[in-house]
């Protein structure tokens, strides 16, 4: 396989002259820079666009299939979805999107008000009344639910060494038990159009709180709407993602499902990270960790002994 390039600060300035039509003397230009360091194919463009580079061919495929299906989301969600405002291949066979960047900060930066929770209900509504067969022509996959019993059980085994490390309750996880995760088993016929990279970095957030845009679409698949619940639990704490999701007109079950999927996720992640398996942020993992783990309403009043299902 050919390796592929390494950007620069030079390279993208030369591509991005091209495009923007600026510095026709090859001294002028936009500034350029890195998203952040170990990002080296995402860069800020001025103060208007990011240019998004994809690094394999894999990549270069969801980058390409991401441009048609951001038109078809976009006029069922309240808030941003970027836009192309040019695309090709920055070398061969390898995808490239200049998007306008939209303003704001991130979940990560800005807690989300009241009325933001209400924006996070529309995305999550507007991704359900998207027509399946439309975004499985234009390749968009299916992907089977997770196992929350598998996950459960990497979880519990995760929490005790996090507990060994004075980083985690391990009793915490005891809430969840096996008979429980069965109740929160994934429904047939379910599967909607889901972000399915839902992440603080991903969700645009203004200074008094609204949410303003939903970024990278790349990983977008037919599947479990609770991994979306999931990502925003992580992003934005359990209780305003629950909010959004009841308010989305999802029910007790998906919402606990969503939950405890980001629980089981954050306690592994954390794990993997503490015991050099993975890398990424520390205080990040934490902090997500903590988010999820906020007590909501919904779960003082679910009893996960009972053998009869959820509605």
């Amino acid at each position: 396989m050919t390796q592929a390039p390494t950007p620069t600060a030079d390279s993208v300035r030369r591509l991005v002259r091209s495009l923007l039509k600026e510095g026709g003397d090859g001294t002028g230009g936009p500034d350029v820079r890195p998203v952040t360091e170990d990002r080296e194919h995402t860069w800020w463009i001025g103060s208007r666009h990011v240019l998004r580079l994809a690094p394999d061919r894999a990549a270069s495929v969801r980058r390409r299939r991401e441009l048609r299906l951001r038109d078809v989301i976009r006029p069922h969600v309240p808030v941003a979805v970027p836009v192309s405002v040019a695309h090709g291949d920055w070398a061969p066979g390898l995808a490239y999107t200049l998007d306008t960047r939209v303003p704001g900060g991130t979940a990560d930066e800005y807690d989300v008000s009241a009325v933001g929770e209400a924006d996070l209900a529309g995305l999550l509504s507007g991704l359900r009344a998207v027509a399946v067969r439309q975004t499985e022509a234009l390749g968009v996959p299916r992907t089977a639910p997770r196992s929350l019993e598998a996950l459960r059980r990497m979880a519990v085994h995760a929490a005790e060494r996090l507990a060994a490390a004075d980083e985690f309750d391990a009793a915490r996880l005891h809430q969840l038990t096996s008979p429980g995760a069965a109740q929160l088993a994934a429904q047939p016929g379910t599967a909607v159009l889901t972000h399915h990279g839902l992440t603080g970095a991903h969700v645009v957030v203004s200074a008094d709180g609204r949410v303003r845009g939903i970024l990278d679409w790349t990983a977008a698949v037919l599947g479990d709407p609770a991994e979306d619940i999931a990502g925003l639990a992580a992003a934005t704490g359990s209780p305003a993602a629950v909010r959004a999701a009841t308010l989305a007109g999802y029910g007790p079950r998906p919402c606990l499902r969503g939950l405890w999927l980001a629980r089981c996720d954050t306690v592994i992640r954390l794990t993997d990270h503490l015991e050099g398996r993975a890398s990424g942020s520390l205080p990040l993992l934490r902090t997500q960790l903590r988010r999820v783990w906020e007590p909501i309403l919904l779960e003082r009043v679910t009893d996960f002994t009972e053998d009869d299902p959820l509605p």
